[in-house]
């Protein structure tokens, strides 16, 4: 018989396996609704990084750019797609992608050619393509390496047979098949070096600033057929003529059109070719009528190379700016510093684009 003590002992267990289970009811409601937040948030995360993706494909991907030529000028100095598309596959077996990469090949060319043409900084190609800076440094001199090996061939020294073959008029009619190259230098502002002995040699009188010095030779048909390594600013445009591989490709019969600065005619005449410079006035009262007529012709021709200089200039503009010291850097092995790969590919895409020199 139960005594009235075991009886309020028993409401009591009841009580507290009643206040158990709402206890129990109540933390399973507080985990289905902390797994449910969760679980909004994990698709929310996956969401967003799904339209950042699907921005990011939309915005820098081929099919944006097929239909307008005018976009891929603008982003690549490319005159096309086709041409765009063209270098793609000359250049995709070299570059590298995998699961891990976070574009496409196509929108790793795009970048490099965006940071030329453009010249823009790391940190804006970043945030276009939805990138780390690192990642797109990284990419942008990795595409830097591939367009310079695959693209340098484009810049060549031509044989006489493509040379002549297609002769502009105005070269005819003023020295015949005889003008091998047209050559000039030009130089890129650099940031001053901290070492005294880099910014004495890189400081340019002529341009009152820290330069790196380029040898350039074009065609007649206006296609730049030689580009040097890097000189610093200092340098005389006789000197890094002489001193460079340039003299390497003249052969006997050759001419070369230069300027005044060029006094190169003995070295030149030591590989059985021809330089032809403006006629000079010092010691002279006034130049004859040969030579006015002559300086008249050789400065109506010698302008193409000072022409497609602007070109690459005006095309990617990188060049046009202030170039960082880390530029003039070389990889461990390598003949070649960052700046004379990009003047190299520069000059090669402008290659790629119609020449400024008219034919008629």
């Amino acid at each position: 018989m139960k005594t009235e003590g075991d009886v309020v002992l028993q409401q009591v267990f009841l009580q507290l396996e009643k206040d158990r289970r709402l206890l129990q009811t109540e933390k399973d409601a507080v985990v289905a609704e902390n797994n449910s937040f969760k679980s909004e948030v994990q698709a929310l995360t996956e969401e967003n990084m799904h339209m950042k993706e699907k921005l990011a494909s939309v915005t820098w991907c081929e099919d944006s750019f097929r239909d307008d030529d005018n976009k891929v000028k603008y982003y690549t100095g490319l005159p096309s797609f086709v041409l765009l598309m063209a270098l793609l596959k000359e250049l995709s077996p070299h570059i590298t992608t995998g699961p891990r990469t976070a574009t496409t090949k196509f929108q790793q060319l795009l970048m490099v050619l965006m940071r030329l043409r453009l010249n823009l900084p790391i940190r804006v190609i970043s945030d276009m393509f939805i990138l780390s800076e690192s990642t797109v440094s990284r990419t942008v001199l990795k595409m830097i390496d591939v367009m310079f090996d695959r693209l340098k061939h484009i810049v060549k020294w031509p044989n006489k047979d493509e040379l002549w073959g297609s002769v502009p008029l105005d070269f005819l009619h003023s020295f015949g098949k005889k003008v091998t190259v047209i050559i000039d230098c030009f130089e890129i502002f650099m940031e001053t070096p901290s070492s005294m002995d880099p910014k004495c040699k890189t400081f340019s009188h002529y341009k009152h600033h820290n330069t790196m010095k380029f040898l350039i030779g074009i065609t007649p048909q206006g296609s730049v057929s030689y580009v040097s390594k890097g000189w610093g600013g200092r340098t005389s445009d006789k000197f890094l003529t002489e001193n460079s591989d340039f003299l390497d490709h003249l052969l006997p019969g050759d001419l070369v059109l230069a300027d005044r600065g060029f006094n190169i005619s003995e070295s030149v005449g030591l590989r059985c070719a021809e330089v032809k410079i403006p006629a000079f006035t010092k010691g002279k009262r006034q130049l004859s009528a040969f030579d006015v007529e002559s300086t008249r012709k050789l400065a109506h021709l010698r302008i193409h190379v000072e022409r497609v200089i602007g070109i690459i200039m005006q095309k990617y503009p990188i060049l046009d700016a202030t170039i960082p010291v880390t530029f003039l850097s070389k990889s461990e092995g390598d003949q070649f510093s960052t700046l004379d790969k990009v003047v190299t590919v520069c000059a090669a895409l402008v290659n790629l684009c119609p020449s400024v020199v008219p034919f008629d």
